[in-house]
């Protein structure tokens, strides 16, 4: 027997496979196909409830299922692909600019308490708060952020432990900036980790592949775009920097 339901939260392939894998582990399920769209039709062995299949997606409470005859709400996140379409740039992108905003202000308002502009040590302290404030965001779902970072990241597609310990390694890579703690060795990791998160989105974007971007974690639903291109070169343009002066 077949029946249908319906899950909301979906914003990638990578939300996709993650729903099919965990509702197929469920007792008495035989198949289940799920689709972008949120749609999941289920083939069972034997009669599952729903609040069994509900709980198979406990863990992802940004994912709710529930039975297809049961309207979804309104309100229900636009896809990736229509949401600047839909809502224009500022306001879909609104959340990272904040976020840039907040942190270029608060570095050069410390440069301004100095005395003076000291060029390193400002961007010292810029890329301490980016990977202090967005490891933060991550932080608040790590397993939706590293189901999300799968889609599109080379490295998290093949080794997904990758995606669960990338939110560590950014707030590692803040204190070691804000202490100004082996400065060398941070900016060679820096390179090497936005580096790899450089090809992935550069990859998908040459492809002109859908997804959400993870870099505010699964917080908020950003489509994938050359904001977050930017964001991966200016900390890779950063780091290069601190390698050529201080190494």
């Amino acid at each position: 027997m077949t029946h249908e339901y319906q899950v909301s939260g979906f914003t990638c392939e990578g939300c996709v496979a993650k729903v099919k894998g965990l509702l197929e582990k469920t007792t008495g399920v035989a198949a289940a196909s799920v689709g972008l769209d949120g749609l999941v039709k289920i083939t069972m062995s034997r009669h599952v409830a729903t609040a069994d299949l509900q709980a198979a997606l406990r863990d992802f409470p940004k994912y709710q299922l529930t039975e297809k005859s049961v309207a979804m709400p309104a309100a229900a996140p636009l896809l990736p692909e229509t949401a600047e379409a839909e809502r224009g740039f500022f306001e879909t992108y609104k959340p990272i600019l904040l976020v840039f905003g907040y942190i270029l202000g608060a570095t050069l308002l410390v440069e301004f308490a100095s005395g003076g502009f000291d060029g390193m040590r400002w961007m010292r302290h810029f890329m301490a708060g980016f990977f202090l404030v967005f490891s933060f965001f991550k932080m608040l779902d790590v397993p939706a952020f590293a189901a999300s970072y799968s889609g599109y990241d080379v490295l998290a597609r093949r080794w997904p432990g990758w995606g669960y310990a990338y939110p560590f390694v950014e707030l590692a890579l803040g204190i070691l900036f804000l202490l100004d703690f082996q400065p060398v060795a941070a900016n060679w990791l820096t390179l090497a980790v936005m580096g790899i998160s450089t090809v992935g989105v550069a990859q998908s974007l040459l492809k002109k592949r859908r997804f959400q971007c993870a870099c505010l974690g699964a917080v908020f639903n950003l489509p994938m775009s050359h904001i977050t291109l930017f964001e991966d070169l200016l900390m890779v343009g950063m780091a290069a920097v601190g390698v050529f002066i201080l190494g």
